[in-house]
């Protein structure tokens, strides 16, 4: 239980926090001022004054908070401090890199996890190993079995899971060479089993013919089939009727290679979380899978008893979300504040004051709605598996 708490209030809180620190890092760097720089929220238990700056540490440790000059009231400006100062006195430009600088921190942040990881575990490789055949497919019909490992497609060597996908997806239907490893099959066992299938299926036995050793060859032709994707999609490939057993190879880095695999991990976890925002607003995804912060503490909680490297992974796509979450343009995120500010440089002046005010009343509320329904969701989730409504499956 200890654990649990000191991971979510380390996770969470330093989220947040750094989010926090990329507004304060950009607004003193453009000369705004800052009056307070808290780690935490609520009464604050240590305060330490720097310059003009008051840092201080608060009660709740989950997250922290920026206060900048005029931020609220462009005339309100705190003793010590000059209009100069005031964050909604200066450009808007200015006043954009300020803003935006929170969900870039996020995302920064979840590359330097992700060039952590890979540089102190690598990075994992989902291995091009059949882990089942889809009877009567193009695969289950050239011999290929659960265990067997694609080396090659015509000649092209293949190393992953996803250059496999890839190839034999943009085949157009064609015949395929596949070449193949097979562990654990005595060359006696392998020819009976030959004749045998040579005898029920000739076409079979002829694809399987070039073998030598525990590497066998085989052609088949992929079939267009309905697949469904990550997001529970029905899509039409090509496809030989494989799935994978789920085996990985860890990659091992150096400082600079760490740092580029970091890069491309992050750069795909930004793609996945931001096709789920849209598909969740396209209703392909269903609100009830929509969490909150109780599900956020309870996958926390998970994984800092399984281990560092995967508290740490998980870190990092929580801190793309919560990046990505405040780019929306809803006017109390930060996207909202990014879309107002565009505007007043796209048209040489600030939005009608009461469209902002209404606007903010509509994205409060918007918010608000959302934080019900991730809150549902959560404690529907626990009632279920707690079996107060049936058992949980």
């Amino acid at each position: 239980m200890l654990t649990t708490v000191i991971a979510v209030v380390v996770v969470l809180g330093g989220l947040i926090f750094f989010h926090e620190l990329g507004h304060f890092a950009v607004a003193r760097w453009l000369g705004m001022g800052v009056s307070t720089f808290s780690l935490g929220f609520g009464p604050k238990i240590l305060k330490y004054r720097k310059g003009k700056t008051e840092y201080a540490l608060s009660l709740v440790p989950l997250g922290g908070y920026v206060a900048l000059v005029g931020e609220s009231d462009p005339k309100d400006i705190p003793a010590g401090f000059t209009e100069k100062e005031s964050f909604a006195l200066r450009p808007a430009w200015q006043r954009l890199l300020v803003v935006a600088a929170g969900p870039t921190a996020n995302i920064i942040l979840a590359w330097l996890l992700c060039w952590a990881l890979a540089l102190g575990w690598g990075t994992p490789i989902l291995l091009p190993q059949v882990g089942g055949v889809v009877q009567n497919g193009p695969a289950d019909k050239a011999g290929i079995q659960p265990g067997d490992t694609i080396i090659s497609i015509n000649g092209v060597a293949i190393s992953n899971w996803q250059t496999m996908a890839d190839t034999i997806a943009q085949s157009d239907g064609k015949t395929l060479d596949v070449t193949l490893s097979r562990p654990d099959m005595a060359p006696q066992a392998e020819a009976a089993k030959e004749a045998a299938d040579t005898a029920a299926n000739p076409e079979q036995g002829e694809a399987a013919q070039t073998q030598q050793g525990m590497v066998i060859s085989v052609e088949l032709t992929p079939e267009r089939s309905i697949r469904k994707t990550i997001f529970g999609e029905e899509e039409s490939a090509w496809l030989i009727g494989i799935r994978n057993s789920g085996a990985v190879r860890l990659e091992r880095h150096n400082f600079a290679g760490a740092a580029i695999a970091g890069a491309g991990q992050t750069a795909d976890m930004v793609s996945l979380t931001w096709q789920s925002f849209v598909k969740l607003a396209e209703r392909v995804v269903p609100l009830d899978q929509v969490g909150g912060p109780i599900m956020i503490m309870q996958m926390v909680g998970k994984q800092a008893h399984e281990g560092l490297a995967g508290l740490l992974a998980l870190a990092a796509l929580i801190s793309i979300n919560l990046g990505i979450l405040n780019l929306l343009p809803i006017p109390v995120l930060d996207g909202g504040q990014i879309v107002f500010c565009l505007w007043e440089i796209i048209f040489r002046r600030p939005p009608n004051p009461r469209f902002q005010e209404y606007a903010m009343r509509v994205g409060i509320a918007l918010l608000v709605c959302l934080m019900l329904l991730a809150t549902y969701n959560d404690l529907w989730r626990i009632l279920k598996n707690t079996g107060w409504f049936g058992s949980g499956s």
